[in-house]
């Protein structure tokens, strides 16, 4: 066969192109570019590594700084609710104050209601004591033609005016 004995003269010449290529790519790819390579890797390893550690380090210190707000806005707000409390107590007590002296001017006012009536009552009362005499002195004199004393009348109209 040809074509084997054609292959084994051209096998050490094939061999050495193959060290040549192989030892080439090895020189320049893996002794020049690999170290490159693994050296960026390595920083940017480095890098990622440090923006972590930076990442986790600003999380905590926002962490600190919400916990100080929200202490802050707890204090402000219990501060503002306090506030809101002494606001609702002064215009209870001032409402309780207008209120009471809003209370006294209607008992003044119903005070003297009360008189004005009570005298009203009475002076009807009086007139009604007034009328119904004269008007049973009338009746008797025309009934009876009797002449009655004015003090008697009265005092018969009172009692019957008193127990009915």
């Amino acid at each position: 066969m040809p074509q084997i004995a054609q292959l084994a003269a051209t096998y050490s010449s094939q061999i050495f192109w193959l060290l040549i290529f192989f030892g080439f790519t090895f020189f320049v790819v893996g002794r020049g570019m690999v170290p490159k390579v693994m050296e960026t890797v390595a920083q940017r390893d480095k890098q990622i590594a440090d923006d972590l550690f930076a990442a986790e380090r600003a999380r905590k210190q926002a962490d600190e700084e919400e916990a100080s707000w929200r202490a802050r806005e707890n204090a402000n707000r219990a501060e503002a609710q306090a506030l809101i409390a002494d606001a609702r107590g002064k215009a209870a007590i001032a409402t309780a104050d207008r209120l009471a002296a809003a209370q006294a001017v209607i008992d003044g006012k119903l005070a003297d209601a009360e008189n004005r009536i009570a005298e009203a009552c009475r002076s009807a009362a009086a007139e009604i004591e007034d009328v119904a005499a004269d008007a049973a002195r009338d009746i008797v004199s025309r009934v009876a033609g009797l002449s009655l004393d004015d003090a008697a009348v009265r005092s018969a109209v009172k009692e019957n005016l008193v127990h009915g």
